[in-house]
């Protein structure tokens, strides 16, 4: 792709402090026109503040300087300026009313400005499925919002915003908008993420420019033509995507190389077994599955194909038609398996939405993490909050929990924070198995790191782990084995040096082109 080097945005200078403390120092941005620009760092390196800047959302500190289209524009913006200056947002919450249709979301903006009875529905209905057709989606716009997968609505709010800035600049070349995506994918699956790359290239090549804001390295390097790196509030970089690599990128991220985590995979016969036996759920098909004391053990495939569920249905948080866990010696109906009974026999979830599932995001740190102790701390005259809030301390700073103040509310922490905050809550209690669904979701890659370690840490202290998910780089730097679903049901098993991400992947694609599940080879086994 070929790009004009007048930048179409600016950013020049730029601080940002709260409290005393400096969250952005003298930072330059510079996006060129018809770009796809990366923006990477850490949780806490600074991006979300540039964005909110940029957006109006933040004040700078005084000395900053925007640029936009080569016309310099006064800071700070002002709430919603960034309209009429053709940049539009798209942020992970993606502004949609679920209640409403795809037409009502999509002309928000027309309807907040007149009256619906002037709008003809019949002609903005034709309008939409024509915006919709040059992107290449195949969307409804009767359709409520609370039906979509979650791409359709992520595509819905990316096309919704590339028509906002159409509407608001200028058609002779003297305006190009910028769209800002603020970590998109995050709660997508790897299978949705190609469509959602495909209308960012689309929109650059109408020589609008993307801002592009995520943790994922592999997204960083596939999607944009340059990255720009952000460490501890201050640039340390920008660089062609093309001449970038993990390594790189890592390096600028986090000040120094990332170690390679190097486990030694476990002999699956090794320590006690914990069984699931005849598990039927909405997807999953009489599925029957062991793991061991001290061993990691992955499930994947593609999407639908029953893996998802399993955390769920033994943890008792949904119902399965049928199925029992054998955890030391004893026998669980998993129909009639419900979280405190899980909690009882020794079982812990993390589930994939650790803010909606798996904790209380307006309660503090220090209640979120020793919820599942708090017998502990009971007397006569209540909880001695004193010890509870000394020892969840102790507890957040052996979990490298950043900062470790158990006062602070829970949905204020990164998201690589609140996970190790999540592992913390389950891991003090020495669960004797602990399920994981896509534990390093909207996690950056140095808390990922501190993940894995935590993870093989709790493994070596005899706790079994499931780890679910669809990441198979991830899944084979932490996992002993591997199973692979298909239409249900276990359908490979992967051991020892079949552990790659490769063979992982071809495994899962393999068994979804085939016809029949049930028949495949195993491998040797579920064990």
């Amino acid at each position: 792709m070929t790009h004009e080097h007048r930048p179409v945005v600016a950013l020049r200078r730029i601080s940002k402090s709260f409290g005393g403390v400096r969250a952005l120092h003298d930072v330059d941005l510079t996006i060129r026109r018809g770009e796809v620009h990366g923006l990477l760092g850490e949780n806490g390196s600074g991006k979300s503040t540039l964005v909110k800047i940029l957006s109006g959302f933040h004040v700078p500190d005084g000395g900053g300087e925007l640029e936009l289209n080569g016309r310099s524009v006064s800071l700070p913006l002002h709430p919603g300026q960034f309209r009429s200056l053709g940049m539009s947002f798209v942020h992970q919450d993606l502004g949609l009313v679920p209640s409403l249709s795809v037409l009502e979301n999509f002309l928000v903006g027309n309807l907040t400005s007149q009256r619906s009875w002037r709008l003809s529905w019949a002609r903005e209905r034709r309008r939409t499925q024509e915006t919709f057709k040059s992107f290449g989606l195949k969307l409804d716009p009767r359709a409520k919002v609370a039906d979509l997968r979650p791409a359709d609505r992520a595509l819905l709010a990316i096309v919704r915003a590339v028509e906002e800035i159409r509407a608001n600049t200028a058609d002779d070349g003297s305006g190009y908008g910028l769209l800002v995506l603020d970590e998109p994918t995050v709660f997508l699956p790897a299978s949705d993420r190609d469509e959602l790359f495909a209308i960012v290239r689309e929109i650059a090549a109408t020589r609008a420019s993307v801002l592009f804001v995520s943790h994922d390295l592999d997204e960083i390097l596939e999607v944009t033509d340059r990255v720009t790196v952000l460490r501890d509030g201050k640039l340390r970089g920008t660089i062609d995507t093309a001449q970038a690599s993990d390594e790189v990128l890592v390096e600028m991220i986090i000040g120094r190389r990332l170690q390679a985590l190097s486990i030694e995979r476990r002999q699956t016969e090794a320590g006690k077994a914990i069984s699931i036996t005849g598990l039927t759920g909405r997807y999953a098909r009489d599925v029957s599955l062991t793991v061991h004391e001290g061993e990691v053990l992955g499930l994947t495939g593609l999407l639908g194909s029953g893996f998802e569920e399993i955390p769920y249905y033994v943890f008792g948080a949904r119902s399965a038609a049928a199925g029992r866990l054998e955890v030391d010696g004893k026998i669980y109906d998993l129909h009639a398996m419900s979280p405190s009974r899980a909690v009882e026999a020794g079982v812990a979830l993390i589930p994939a939405d650790r803010q909606g599932d798996g904790s209380v995001g307006s309660l503090s740190l220090g209640d979120n993490v020793m919820v599942r102790v708090l017998h502990e701390y009971q007397s006569r005259v209540g909880l001695n909050r004193s010890r509870m809030r000394s020892d969840a301390r102790k507890l957040l700073e052996q979990f490298d929990v950043r900062p470790p103040d158990p006062g602070l509310k829970y949905q204020s922490l990164s998201g690589g924070n609140q996970q190790k905050a999540m592992l913390a809550k389950w891991l003090q209690t020495n669960p004797s198995l602990l399920l994981l669904h896509e534990p390093t979701q909207g996690v950056d890659v140095g808390a990922r790191q501190q993940i894995f370690q935590l993870t093989r840490r709790a493994a070596a202290t005899g706790t079994a782990v499931v780890w679910v998910s669809t990441d198979h780089e991830q899944l084979a730097a932490v996992c002993d084995r591997v199973v692979v679903f298909g239409r249900g049901r276990v359908a490979r098993e992967l051991t020892g040096d079949q552990v790659t991400k490769e063979w992982i992947a071809e495994q899962c694609y393999r068994v979804a082109e085939s016809h029949a599940g049930s028949h495949l080879d195993t491998g040797g086994g579920a064990s």
